[in-house]
């Protein structure tokens, strides 16, 4: 069982994450955790270092990615994510989490279907 409220948000968003159609887990890059549709990712966890009590996240957020920036827990993205729409949201130690959890959400949802196809996303609406 999940120990900090982190490793706990991580294991609800997993799970409401694979309530989705077609929607499986698996690895990510090196060391983080990620959940596909169709071997597409949609939303990765972690990040090299990060601690039990922190939590790292990159959504694809079509809609919502401008918005999402002026949020204190999103990092600025750069590069490829920042062109495609990817949002990093980071929380550390300090951050209440838990608070988040339906923006989270509604973020996991919004990736969810900019990546799967078009009539998996659509079985979401």
């Amino acid at each position: 069982m999940p120990q900090t409220p982190h490793q706990r948000a991580e294991a609800e968003l997993t799970a409401y994450g694979l309530s989705f159609p077609e929607a499986t887990s698996g690895p990510g890059w090196t060391i983080t955790r990620a959940l596909y549709v169709r071997k597409k990712m949609f939303t990765v966890f972690g990040e090299k270092g990060e601690r039990l009590d922190a939590l790292t996240m990159i959504m694809k957020l079509p809609i919502s990615a401008e918005m999402a920036e002026e949020l204190s827990f999103v990092r600025p993205a750069r590069g490829w994510y920042k062109q495609h729409n990817w949002v990093i949201a980071h929380f550390g130690p300090d951050d209440d989490i838990g608070a988040e959890m339906e923006t989270l959400k509604g973020w996991l949802k919004q990736s969810y279907v900019a990546v799967a196809p078009k009539k998996l996303g659509r079985m979401l609406d």
